[in-house]
């Protein structure tokens, strides 16, 4: 969701980049806010998927080699995902 809001004043060119993110954290009303909490929600989000994978291996899920074949490539999609923005 905060993506989105960040996506209608950013622009991905390699000269105007720095200068649309800084437009956004000065310009834009509260946008330093939903920069902020943009980049923590996606930090936990990942919190959130590595405690999962944690409790997985606690539990032995990786035993169910379909399952947890399936959760390797949904965290790999994740990780593409969240790379390339």
């Amino acid at each position: 969701l905060t993506g989105l809001f960040l996506a209608m004043h950013y622009t991905s060119d390699i000269a105007t980049a720095f200068s649309s993110v800084a437009h956004i954290c000065r310009d834009v009303n509260y946008g330093w806010l939903i920069r902020n909490i943009h980049a923590n929600g996606a930090s936990f989000f990942f919190i959130c998927i590595y405690l999962h994978i944690g409790r997985g291996l606690y539990y032995g899920s990786y035993l169910y080699k379909e399952t947890w074949n399936v959760g390797v490539v949904l965290l790999l999609l994740v990780m593409m995902t969240a790379f390339v923005g």
